[in-house]
């Protein structure tokens, strides 16, 4: 089974991360990485570390000339700002206090709970690895998995809806919506990654106005795939359901305060003619399709064959640089939050990493169900999995 643990600080040495699991014999290289690591750090509204980190990445395991091993797989990134910081972030023993001590805990950020929980009273400890930071290790891992996935022809790919009040007015066309590449296309030109040119152009606008306010502002991404093979996940305990297991994922990434499959909370508002997909006889009636898709490519906590949508909502970043009222806990006083180098709006980096979260959470179940220690041996199982299914149909 395909699990991953990532590690780091935000302005320590480097960043790592592990993933087990893929097979051997799968092709991998840092190009086939790179591509996303970059994405993740565009996006108009971010912040002046995206123009420090260069976020390259690079083995220490698990491949060799271009190969996966079968082995762990462990990848670096180099924080590049480190030497910026390296008094105070280094890990070996100093004498002395570090500087750039924190005592004023942010609305909004872990600053303050997780002070009270790991008893640190230095808040940086906690800001450190609670940092966004760490999800340029997950967008690498996420990669690795992307590859995994492509295997068996899954596409994982994704686009911003809204950022603060402006959203896209109506639904995006089916035509495009099953043209990946082209869609794909229309996210990468676009400043905020939505492709509509003109609400794109709406949306610089609003973070360009909460700049000048010192504020911040969030938004909604949605992340789809093209159609899933059956069976993905199960039903037959809490902890094995797909869309169970999607959420988690999402609501692990930072700022992250809401996720939908299909239809989510809308269906809460509709007749049940309206929201569940009919069965209907696809070609050569010897298969069957639907006429829509309002599970999201989930039904009973398994993919049922249609595309997965996920929709994610991402609160506005808790770094103000007109900060809200806080108290100093070394003294007990107020004081104005904290104010930590940071983005006015992350929403579009945060459709990167939700990707990536897709494609880890994908292929953890894609390996619980066909498994496989060779490429050779993960492809047999899927296509011997396929032919069954054909069979089982053609013989009812």
């Amino acid at each position: 089974m395909i699990r991953f643990v990532t590690a780091g600080e935000s302005h320590g040495p480097a960043l790592v991360g592990i993933i087990e699991g893929i097979p051997a014999g799968m092709d991998l290289s840092v190009d086939m990485l790179q591509h996303d690591l970059s994405r993740r750090k565009m996006g108009y509204g971010r912040g002046g570390r995206m123009k420090i980190e260069t976020d390259e990445v690079r083995f220490l395991s698990g491949v060799r000339r271009g190969k996966t091993l079968g082995s762990p797989i462990t990848v670096v990134l180099e924080n590049r700002d480190f030497r910026n910081w390296d008094v105070d972030m280094d890990p070996n023993p100093r004498e002395g206090e570090p500087g750039r001590v924190v005592h004023v805990p942010r609305p909004g950020h872990a600053d303050y709970a997780g002070a009270v929980k790991y008893a640190h009273q230095d808040l940086r400890n906690v800001l450190e690895r609670a940092s966004a930071r760490e999800t340029a290790t997950r967008v690498a891992l996420g990669g690795i998995a992307r590859r995994y996935l492509a295997l068996l022809g899954i596409e994982v790919c994704s686009y911003v809806l809204r950022i603060g009040q402006v959203e896209i007015p109506a639904p995006i066309s089916e035509e495009l919506l099953g043209d990946l590449e082209r869609l794909r296309e229309m996210v990468m030109g676009s400043e905020v990654f939505c492709p509509d040119p003109a609400v794109s152009a709406s949306m610089v606008e609003a973070i360009r106005e909460a700049k000048k306010a010192g504020d911040t502002l969030g938004g909604i991404l949605e992340v789809r795939t093209n159609p899933l093979p059956v069976g993905l996940g199960s039903y037959v305990q809490w902890d094995q359901r797909l869309d169970g297991a999607l959420a988690r994922a999402m609501m692990s990434i930072q700022a992250i305060k809401g996720v939908e499959i299909g239809l989510g909370f809308e269906s809460s508002r509709r007749f049940g003619s309206q929201v569940h997909d009919p069965f209907i006889t696809g070609e050569g009636a010897t298969e069957i399709v639907r006429s829509r898709n309002n599970a999201g490519g989930v039904e009973g906590g398994v993919s049922n064959g249609q595309p997965l949508v996920v929709r994610v909502a991402m609160k506005p970043i808790s770094t103000l640089y007109e900060p809200l009222p806080s108290v100093d806990l070394s003294t007990g006083k107020s004081a104005p939050a904290t104010i930590e180098r940071s983005d006015i709006c992350a929403v579009p980096a945060a459709s990167v990493v939700s990707e990536a979260m897709a494609c880890l959470t994908l292929a953890q179940a894609v390996s619980e169900k066909f498994g496989g220690d060779s490429v050779e041996e993960f492809l047999a199982h899927f296509h011997a999995s396929e032919t069954r299914n054909s069979i089982r149909w053609n013989r009812k």
